[in-house]
């Protein structure tokens, strides 16, 4: 571990964890994150961003430096427990992807939690996965990819189109909720050791998400969903973060229906470490690796460093 890692667990465990533990409102866990983002978080120099409409999703559309392939491009869902975040708290890991894998990346905007429980998250994803068949993409020139919850959602909308018989070129998964039953050992054996994410609120925010709903259905939890026929599949999780179990029975789930699956488990990092890109090298290590395997994904050449 790097000594900015370390600082930046210890700071997260001194502030950012006990501010998640006392944030009950949804709306002010809005807030932190959208305070966090702005403040902390922003995109490499020379991104352009364009608003995009995906037949009435609104997204983002982040590049980087040079692009690769215009017809290929990420379809990133952001995280936030399906109750918060936006394209706007996650372009700037949005364009760092774009940059390191010289591609396209977009991020649409999906309804939240609790206004908006699931499956609404997953009806705004295959919209706008739909919005971009309508303007002429192939299936096999997107990679989808998320974080967190947005990673989960990921995994839901990649059951749906395996179902369609139309899935795309990869899913890349950083730390991903997928298991809304909690019935992974990690989320006690990890409580203390987990950084940021305070293990009190998991039901409070399970609860907001489904509205009622059942936490075992294939269309909140995609670790009892379908996946005949999926594409290979990067997951990238933290040892010590409390949805560690998530991503391993993940990729235990995919293989089982054939997926060729790469499970990447980075030692005592924050959930979605990945964010702090800039920050920490462990970040910048774990998003070219991802960078990598979106190239792979996509059929092109390795990207220059």
């Amino acid at each position: 571990m790097s000594i900015r890692q370390a600082l930046l667990n210890l700071g997260l465990r001194l502030i950012a964890k006990p501010l998640l533990r006392r944030a009950h409102d949804p709306l002010a866990v809005r807030r932190v994150v959208d305070f966090i983002a702005e403040r902390g978080f922003r995109p490499p120099p020379y991104t352009v961003e364009l608003p995009v409409d995906l037949d009435g999703i609104e997204a983002l559309s982040l590049r980087s430096g040079r692009v690769a392939n215009p017809s290929a491009l990420v379809l990133y869902l952001h995280g936030g427990s399906y109750i918060a975040g936006s394209p706007l708290t996650h372009r700037a890991l949005a364009a760092r992807i774009a940059r390191l894998a010289r591609v396209e990346v977009i991020v649409p905007r999906y309804r939240l939690a609790p206004e908006h429980p699931l499956p609404a998250a997953l009806d705004d994803a295959l919209a706008a996965w739909d919005g971009l068949m309508a303007r002429g993409y192939a299936p096999t020139d997107i990679i989808l990819a998320g974080d967190s919850a947005g990673g989960g959602l990921a995994l839901l909308l990649l059951s749906k189109l395996c179902a369609r018989g139309t899935p795309p070129a990869g899913l890349v998964a950083f730390s991903p909720w997928t298991d809304l039953t909690f019935s992974g050992a990690s989320y006690r054996e990890n409580a203390v050791r987990d950084v940021l994410l305070p293990v009190e609120r998991v039901e409070e925010a399970r609860a907001f998400a489904l509205g009622g709903g059942d936490p075992a259905s294939p269309e909140v939890s995609p670790l009892f969903a379908g996946f005949s026929g999926a594409p290979p599949v990067l997951i990238q999780y933290s040892d010590s973060e409390i949805l560690a179990d998530d991503s391993l029975s993940m990729a235990n789930r995919l293989r089982g229906f054939g997926a060729e699956v790469q499970v990447q488990a980075w030692p005592d990092g924050p959930h979605v470490w990945q964010m702090f890109d800039g920050y920490i090298p462990e970040a910048r290590a774990a998003l070219r690796d991802a960078a990598g395997a979106i190239r792979r994904m996509l059929g092109q050449a390795p990207a220059g460093r």
